[in-house]
């Protein structure tokens, strides 16, 4: 009987060593697939500030906190199922999914690229009006959609000889966590002037002075976030296109670019790596900028026009509408 026990205690210890193994094997393998998105994770955390400014202080944690669910149910009920299946049945569709999403961003940061100039052209028109929390979010939630499906598929392109359920797994493990690192920073940034106000109040002199230019400071750093925000979707929409082209066959557009980015590394010595990788997200920015262009002029041209032609004619209908009741009340009785 004792033997018999000491074997199955034997048998325990051998399948807890190797579950804690596969355990740590799954670990080891998300944190490497993270590593790998890490890049687009730092866009995603800088565009998303952009959202919750010009609102209320009490309304931005709320705000950030249900784009981070709508996170979570882009990762999870679309991006992971969709991914897996076809990296399973169709792995060759995942580059032109991924290629139209890359377009879509290029499409958001060119048309806000485009609003700012067209604000700036009238500007002393009129007070620019913030939209509505609605549809704050779910613009967000739009752009989290692309972000988060170019860190999935980042993720899941480094554990592809994995089995299925060890990159179910690893795949589970990079969307939690990465969202809890993106907006728990995004978080911590929009409410970093509440904090400085809290130190500006203490009675320490350096303390309350520390407080006061971390006020004045927040306004500025928004500002850059912004444009980091608006630059970041240009150059990871213009990369995404340029490595699916790639893959799909047309060498000669990334072929060029790394081209550029190699000539650029062997010629700046020590900085090289850095000079290179400049290299390579300014060609990108720029491709994007053009494909984002030819799309937001496609939209002016199609649906905007139409839009603004149909509310034309709305106003028209209205003014007349008007003229005739004016007509009817000055008629003589």
């Amino acid at each position: 009987m004792s033997a018999g026990l000491a074997a199955l205690l034997d048998d325990v210890a051998v399948l807890a060593r190797a579950a804690a193994a596969s355990i740590d094997d799954v670990g080891v393998a998300a944190a490497k697939a993270g590593a790998k998105a890490a890049g687009v994770v730092i866009d995603d955390a800088a565009v998303t500030p952009q959202y919750v400014r010009g609102l209320a202080a009490e309304r931005e944690l709320p705000i950030v906190r249900r784009i981070a669910v709508g996170s979570l149910r882009n990762k999870f009920l679309i991006i992971l199922p969709v991914i897996l299946v076809l990296s399973q049945f169709v792995p060759w569709l995942l580059t032109p999914l991924l290629m139209i999403g890359g377009a879509y961003l290029c499409y958001e940061g060119t048309e806000k690229v485009w609003a700012r100039i067209a604000h700036h052209e009238t500007h002393g028109v009129g007070k620019e009006q913030l939209p509505d929390e609605k549809t704050l979010v779910s613009g967000a939630i739009r752009t989290d959609l692309i972000l988060s499906a170019e860190i999935m598929v980042i993720s899941l392109n480094e554990v592809a000889d994995e089995s299925f359920v060890s990159r179910l797994v690893i795949l589970v493990i990079v969307a939690v966590a990465m969202t809890v690192l993106v907006y728990g920073a995004v978080g911590l940034i929009v409410k970093m002037d509440d904090v400085g106000l809290r130190l500006a109040e203490r009675s320490g002199e350096a303390v309350a002075r520390f407080g006061r230019g971390l006020v004045k400071a927040m306004p500025k750093v928004l500002t850059v976030l912004t444009v980091v925000g608006t630059a970041a979707m240009l150059w990871v929409g213009g990369h995404i296109l340029l490595v699916g082209a790639d893959e799909l066959g047309l060498h000669a557009l990334y072929g060029a670019v790394h081209h550029l980015e190699e000539a650029a590394h062997d010629a700046t010595g020590v900085l090289g790596g850095l000079v290179g990788w400049l290299v390579n997200t300014v060609a990108s920015a720029i491709a994007g900028l053009i494909v984002g262009a030819v799309i937001v002029a496609v939209m002016t041209v199609t649906f905007h026009r139409r839009k603004s032609h149909d509310a034309a004619e709305e106003v028209e209908t209205g003014d007349e509408g008007k003229a005739e009741a004016g007509t009817e009340a000055d008629a003589p009785k």
